[in-house]
């Protein structure tokens, strides 16, 4: 008797399902607390910390709705057969298209146009509500509907653009790959990796937003200054028009080698209420990269994606595999999409893994900034930038520990403070 593997899929996927359901109440409840952690008592006004409630509860409170509908989709979709059934009506389209159904490329290109045609559609009235209620309710959401569906258009037309090449590529790589087929993929999927973090910044990001040259003046000066004393090899300092999307900031950097370049989102600038915790800001993110933590990440990912691909070479020629969850044949593109779902226990324990080293590298960064002098602006820009994108002030241990990447502020400002108290 073959082994039920789509049955042990979905049987995890409501495990999994149930126990961050758990988690969930237990940070609504943490959400629902009247009064502010110990430590920031007197740190966030009260009017802030009510406004941060009653978002993080909308937040809260949607997100049940979402996960439920989520998991009952998913489940529904494995255990009725819904992805063959979308696989032979792809083969049939082709066909009726006088289109050659025995191309697998192609039909796998059909196939993938149905399933993002119905996961745009399942998947729009909850960023709708998303966007133009709950984030509109409390003062974020400053795009149009306009604006929405022209952002939305514009990443199908992506998708159509620059998913196809890769996707035959994938299938041809794997249909004449042999032993060393998962070397090959990971090469692949490397190469193309670097090309988009190469393009995406200076081809793509553009399309959605509007990046211009952070004007001259003190701000720019300082942040030159402090990329210079690092040795950062700043080539361009953008501002991008975040504010015309969403009140929400933010800060990031990028680019190869010797051609490094920061951004500021327009927000960012506007809610700080010096330059001081602006550079501070930066000089946190310039901390990642002079510890490696780009690096350390980046050598991480490639090596589970080598890992991943090891995987899938073990079972992708398993009939019962593919005939567990109804297909007859066995598609290159189908066989990854089902070796994804038999391996969801390895991937929840490795994202929890890589939270808690992300973690690590967030307080080492703090502590960067802090030995540069910059540890009383980090501290009111990390302040000012909780109130302002009224981020969670109560937050339950369990579900932090699970789900953040970046450890709450409680527990940042504690870092700062005992760093102070370890130099004095």
């Amino acid at each position: 008797m073959a082994f039920p593997y789509m049955e042990a899929v979905v049987g995890f996927m409501i495990t999994v399902y149930l126990f961050e359901s758990y988690l969930d109440l237990r940070q609504h409840a943490a959400h629902k607390l009247t009064t502010l952690p110990k430590p920031l008592i007197g740190v966030i006004s009260q009017e802030k910390f009510e406004k941060s409630r009653a978002y993080s509860i909308d937040k809260s409170n949607f997100h049940f709705v979402h996960e439920f509908v989520t998991i009952l989709m998913d489940s529904a979709i494995l255990y009725f057969g819904i992805l063959p059934w979308f696989w032979k009506r792809a083969g049939e389209f082709l066909l009726y298209a006088d289109l050659n159904a025995e191309n697998e490329i192609l039909h796998t290109l059909a196939f993938l146009a149905g399933v993002m045609f119905w996961s745009q559609i399942t998947d729009l009235p909850f960023s709708l509500y998303s966007t133009f209620v709950i984030e509109a309710r409390h003062g974020f959401n400053k795009q149009t509907i306009f604006l929405f569906f022209r952002d939305m258009i514009k990443g199908i037309a992506l998708g159509i653009v620059i998913g196809p090449p890769i996707v035959a590529a994938i299938i041809i790589i794997v249909q004449k790959g042999g032993p060393y087929l998962a070397i090959y993929l990971w090469a692949f999927m490397l190469i193309v990796s670097l090309v988009m973090m190469t393009i995406y910044p200076v081809l793509i990001a553009p399309l959605f937003n509007k990046f211009t040259p952070l004007p001259e003046g003190d701000l720019r000066t300082k942040i030159e200054n402090l990329a210079s004393s690092l040795k950062f090899p700043l080539r361009k300092l953008f501002v991008v028009d975040g504010s015309t999307r969403s009140s929400h900031s933010n800060a990031y950097m990028y680019g190869f080698f010797k051609n490094k370049r920061i951004v500021l989102y327009d927000t960012l600038i506007q809610q700080c209420k010096n330059d001081e915790e602006v550079v501070a800001v930066i000089a946190h993110e310039l901390g990642h990269w002079k510890l490696n933590h780009t690096m350390y990440s980046f050598i991480a990912v490639q090596i589970l994606t080598l890992l991943q691909f090891g995987g899938y070479t073990l079972v992708r020629n398993s009939k019962d595999l593919f005939q567990s969850f109804g297909f007859d044949t066995q598609p290159v593109l189908i066989g990854l999409i089902i070796f994804q779902h038999t391996v969801i226990p390895l991937q929840h324990l490795v994202s929890f893994s890589m939270n808690l080293v992300s973690r690590a590298f967030e307080f080492q960064a703090d502590a960067f900034a802090k030995k540069l002098g910059y540890a009383v602006p980090l501290r009111a820009g990390l302040i000012k930038l909780q109130e302002e994108n009224l981020s969670a002030m109560n937050t339950d241990p369990w579900y932090s520990a699970y789900h953040y990447s970046h450890p709450p502020l409680v527990e940042r400002l504690t870092a700062i403070d005992e760093l102070d108290k370890k130099t004095d």
